[in-house]
């Protein structure tokens, strides 16, 4: 499936607008919300503009993506990657409407990376990995990290678990690896919804992340010509997301830029965090499912199982002689 040049249809942006790269209490300085060390905090909010004509949702993600960074060792670019597709689940998750609601975000490409997860919920927390954590690339003839060479060819799928019998499920082509337009594109391609998708990851010299964050803009149904116009206007005079955090603006600061004209009202704030239910109950229920007789086996080796969790990078120890004593009951 050949996505088309253009993602959202009435929404004309230049090219490359849709990928624009780049725990503690907080104060409030001015208009940059703070942790106390000074840094500003992960974060998103959501807001409405142009009279509820356009819908806008933005996070600051840098603790996120260092979180994953950290747990997983990963590479600058991989790192760059799966950033921006956490930022972009943790928006899309807070989206949802119920609390129990999960939200899965699968990039399959052709690319070293392989492939990326994410999960998430209505709550701010999400999770992510990817298959091949440590995989590299040279920098794109731009200088930048080579987020859509890494992902490569492939797919992206949209998996929304409601609670439901069978979970809604939609995918669509990968239009260049590169995270945000993709996403864009699956909007308008299967909710059709024109949306501009912008995510971004810097990094630091020694590889840790120094900024990271986005946001979603999605016009309403009832959006006229003046306001589509203005925000194709605002948002394709934007510099990079990223170049918006170093100069010093927050996520209000840049949904503000971007809807300028608008009539930005924020309507709510919410905490984002990097979070995984894994625990050492789940483990040792999942492993149940071996069979008796290769548990008996393995417990005659008198090693422990180690299992990591995918999500999170974590470690357990799990002595299989242990569990088959909840299997003498059954």
């Amino acid at each position: 499936m050949a996505p088309p040049a253009q993602p959202c249809a009435k929404l004309r942006l230049k090219p490359n607008v849709h990928c624009l790269v780049g725990g503690a209490a907080g104060r409030v300085e001015g208009d940059m919300i703070r942790t106390s060390t000074g840094k500003m905090k992960d974060v998103m909010i959501r807001g409405m503009a142009a009279g509820g004509q356009v819908r806008a949702f933005a996070a600051y993600t840098r603790g996120v993506a260092e979180k994953a960074r950290a747990s997983h060792d990963l590479s600058p670019v991989v790192c760059a990657a799966l950033g921006r597709l956490l930022t972009a689940g943790a928006l899309m998750g807070w989206m949802l409407k119920g609390r129990g609601d999960i939200l899965t975000l699968k990039v399959e490409g052709d690319g070293p990376v392989g492939a990326l997860t994410v999960t998430a919920d209505a709550l701010g927390r999400v999770k992510g990995y990817a298959n091949h954590p440590q995989a590299m690339l040279p920098a794109s003839p731009a200088g930048k990290l080579d987020v859509g060479g890494i992902v490569g060819a492939g797919t992206l799928s949209v998996i929304c678990d409601l609670g439901l019998k069978e979970p809604y499920v939609g995918q669509t082509a990968l239009v260049n690896g590169e995270i945000a337009e993709d996403l864009a594109y699956y909007y308008a391609a299967s909710e059709q919804t024109p949306s501009c998708v912008a995510l971004g990851v810097l990094m630091n010299k020694n590889n840790t992340v120094r900024h990271a964050g986005g946001f979603i803009l999605q016009l309403m149904p009832e959006a006229g010509e003046d306001v589509v116009a203005l925000l194709e206007k605002n948002v394709n005079a934007l510099p990079p997301v990223t170049h918006l955090l170093c100069e010093g603006l927050d996520v209000k600061g840049i949904l503000e830029r971007a809807l300028e004209g608008l009539d930005l009202q924020i309507t709510e704030e919410g905490p984002v965090r990097f979070a995984c239910s894994c625990s050492r109950r789940r483990v040792e229920k999942a492993l149940l499912g071996i069979s008796r007789s290769d548990l008996e086996e393995l417990a005659a080796e008198g090693k422990p199982l180690e299992v990591c969790c995918h999500f999170c990078g974590k470690k357990y120890m799990v002595d299989a002689g242990e569990l088959l004593v909840p299997m003498a009951g059954l």
